[in-house]
């Protein structure tokens, strides 16, 4: 019975779209693992650590954009779930979290590896189900209940993100699954809903200066109707097509001044700057949301009206000279830049950010970036982003990084560009790598030995060096190539960008996980970079003016 139970929800899920499966070995979850391996139109990944596996699902549901299945036993297992599912839940990222269980007759007596399951994830999931042990007369609930978990999940019904299939199952685990409970007529899924529709309330921007602020959730299309209304758009390192060199623009006072707008748009989460938060703030204009990319981020408290789905123009266009003028300083700041990059073959962290994106673009791949440093030189000093990229910015944590940038590469090709402690700390995510999939994945590592962004923080300047060295900058001694090596990668270091071209067009042509360990300057001078690329954008700006 709970073969055919197990076999019913994936035979359901398939239906609905389901591909991809995450299975983390384990005895509890018998029935799952081995009705999910049966179903041929599901592509099944087998990783060994929980935690790395939920960061993998999240990056395979990044990249074919539908809900993605991640399969682990009872106990501690489930628990390593939760930091994947915590990013899930605030990047709206569709996953079906099934984690196996005990009976309810092992549970408070002292059975191994049985924790209390029950609403494990709180409030971090769409929906939280707990049918309990398999029975015949409950058989036609399964695909409904299976169909309820995929609508919650895909943002059928309210807001995309994570679900929770608590199911428990008695011994014997292994059996033979019977006839299953009748689908619907031609294989449709049990329950299907039309797209939401949504009404918007008419936003009057004609001839105004509008300047579009996008982050997390927001994609291309959005993005390019918005660019087609005469908005400007500055985006996180995510948002493709968007203004690039905003970062260090806004730092000029001239060029902020100039550029105050009439009308500021919100999409979706916050980029990186600082310096842009700072400007919102200072010029205080009208400042209005738009939820058909998501929950919009607003920490400063400036947005005064919410509509929900996405802008409509109804033959608006908004104040050219205003794109025009920030066209302008980009195109200059741009120059300004890459000459100072031809002056030397030498990397520095923003040149690594440069090349990668170029790489990207060039070889039309998906990008994942880590948080920290990688994210902000993207989003500050990288051209115009082309291709597909993401991030885990929901929780903005370095957690679970190398194992999404496999999920995103896994059975394709893609590039990612993570920092040194990103990589220890998801180094677990390399004993699987692609898996039996395969792929095509080069994986970029800036070196500068320790956490490059608290360098930028007071901290820096408020602590005594070793004490700062030995809370913050936290450098440790790996030999990362010897790490990526000894796992069966193939991995290099280089020095130059010379170099790191090369090793990335390499990398990107055979199958395989390469790593390339990118050694950067330390990191008091990678501070001294960025402050003076900073003034060279506006020394050239101002200069022009």
């Amino acid at each position: 019975m709970q073969a055919t139970f197990a076999t019913t929800l994936f035979d359901e899920w398939s239906r609905c779209g389901l591909r991809d499966v995450v299975v983390c070995p384990g005895s509890r979850s018998t029935p799952l693992a081995v009705a999910c391996a049966a179903n041929a139109a599901l592509r099944v990944h087998v990783r060994i650590d929980e935690r790395s596996a939920g960061f993998f699902a999240l990056g395979r549901a990044l990249v074919t954009r539908r809900p993605v299945a991640v399969v682990v036993t009872s106990g501690s297992a489930a628990a390593e779930l939760h930091a994947a599912v915590a990013e899930a839940d605030l990047s709206d990222v569709a996953l079906l979290v099934i984690t196996a269980d005990r009976p309810p007759e092992l549970h408070g007596v002292g059975a191994p590896q049985t924790i209390v399951q029950r609403d494990l994830y709180g409030t971090m999931v769409r929906r939280f189900e707990e049918p309990g042990v398999a029975r015949l007369d409950a058989s036609g609930s399964w695909r409904p209940l299976a169909a309820r978990l995929w609508s919650s999940a895909s943002g059928e019904v309210g807001r995309a993100g994570p679900v929770h299939l608590n199911a428990a199952f008695s011994e014997p685990l292994l059996g033979a699954a019977l006839d299953l409970p009748v689908a619907r007529v031609n294989g449709a899924p049990w329950r299907s809903s039309s797209a939401r529709l949504v009404e918007v309330t008419r936003v009057e921007f004609a001839g105004q200066r509008v300047l579009a602020v996008v982050g997390r959730g927001v994609d291309r299309t959005v993005i390019d109707e918005c660019i087609a209304l005469n908005w400007v758009v500055l985006g996180d390192a995510t948002a493709q097509g968007a203004t690039p060199y905003f970062d260090a623009l806004l730092r000029s006072d001239q060029f902020a001044q100039r550029a105050r707008p009439d009308l500021v748009i919100r999409l979706g989460g916050l980029p990186a700057s600082k310096v842009l938060s700072s400007r919102l703030r200072e010029w205080n204009v009208r400042t209005v949301a738009f939820l058909g990319a998501g929950d919009v981020a607003d920490p400063d408290g400036l947005i005064s009206e919410q509509f929900v789905g996405l802008p409509q123009g109804d033959e608006q266009l908004a104040d050219q000279e205003y794109v025009l003028m920030w066209s302008h300083a980009s195109v200059s700041a741009a120059e300004c830049v890459e000459r100072t990059a031809k002056e030397s073959d030498v990397l520095s962290e923003p040149l690594v950010a440069r090349v990668v994106v170029e790489a990207s673009t060039e070889h039309h791949v998906p990008l994942v970036i880590g948080s920290s440093m990688p994210f902000r030189d993207v989003e500050w000093w990288a051209p115009t982003r082309q291709s597909a990229t993401f991030a885990n910015r929901g929780t903005n944590g370095i957690d679970g990084v190398v194992s999404t940038v496999l999920g995103v590469c896994a059975a394709g090709k893609g590039l990612g560009f993570i920092g040194d402690l990103t990589m220890l700390h998801d180094v677990s995510g390399l004993v699987d790598g692609l898996g039996e999939v395969g792929g095509t994945c080069v994986l970029v590592v800036a070196d500068n030995r320790g956490g490059g962004i608290f360098s930028f923080l007071p901290q820096a300047a408020a602590l005594a060096t070793e004490r700062f060295e030995q809370l913050f900058g936290t450098p440790r001694g790996h030999d990362l190539v010897a790490v990526a090596s000894a796992f069966g990668h193939t991995a290099h270091r280089v020095t130059t960008v010379l170099e790191l071209r090369l090793a990335i067009e390499r990398g990107l042509s055979h199958a395989g996980l390469t790593v390339i360990v990118a050694t950067t300057p330390d990191r008091d001078e990678n501070v001294r970079v960025h402050d003076a690329l900073n003034q060279l954008v506006i020394d050239e700006y101002e200069g022009a003016s």
